[in-house]
């Protein structure tokens, strides 16, 4: 099973209602050939996919231990909501990146060029947890408020938006959500512990 078609079929597992238009719009828009990242972690084509992957399966074990050492907590975590919102916490990067040609130094000191990415915001310039959120609920997705919470705060301190009193309280509260925690910490270990 290809990478995609694992994400799909994951995905779909959920049931949740809006999971295929939310396909639909992940295949025109690039998301399973975008990279992760312009230069830090899979900062190449199909990076976004593995990324997304590597955060599902880092996810679904956390929970697993958490649940080992607090059974009471399943409730607060069900599968279907670790799953939907590991693989779709960062649907917002599915257009921002564009290919360009970049230049260094080689083992001469000479210059080189290489292919590298580029971002480009100007389509709809919002917030990281916050545009995936928000482009997953006019894609039709039924999300509860622990799933919005989630992916909405799953940069944690690395927001942006962290600087105001406002955002520094909610996501004090966010933090309290079993979900937040998890997919805080799967992006967090996938990204510089999996990916590095």
């Amino acid at each position: 099973m290809s990478d995609r078609e694992e994400f799909v079929s994951l995905l779909k597992s959920t049931g949740r209602k809006g999971v295929d238009s939310v396909v639909g719009y992940l295949e025109k828009s690039g998301f399973f050939t975008a990279p992760a990242s312009v230069s830090r972690h899979l900062s190449h084509d199909g990076g976004l996919l593995e990324h997304s992957l590597n955060v599902c399966r880092t996810a679904m074990a956390l929970r697993g231990q958490m649940l080992q050492m607090r059974p009471g907590l399943e409730a607060r975590l069900p599968e279907e909501s670790v799953v939907l919102v590991s693989l779709l916490h960062d649907v917002c990067k599915a257009n921002i990146y564009k290919k360009i040609t970049k230049y260094r130094k080689d083992a001469n000191n000479r210059w080189e060029s290489y292919d590298g990415y580029d971002v480009d915001y100007t389509r709809f310039p919002l917030g990281h947890g916050e545009k995936s959120v928000v482009m997953l609920l006019r894609l039709g997705l039924e999300l509860t408020n622990d799933e919005v919470l989630a992916i909405r705060w799953h940069m944690g301190a690395w927001d942006l938006s962290f600087q105001s009193f406002e955002s520094k309280s909610n996501i004090s509260a966010a933090s309290d959500v079993p979900l937040v925690a998890i997919l805080q910490a799967a992006d967090a270990l996938a990204a510089h512990l999996l990916e590095a």
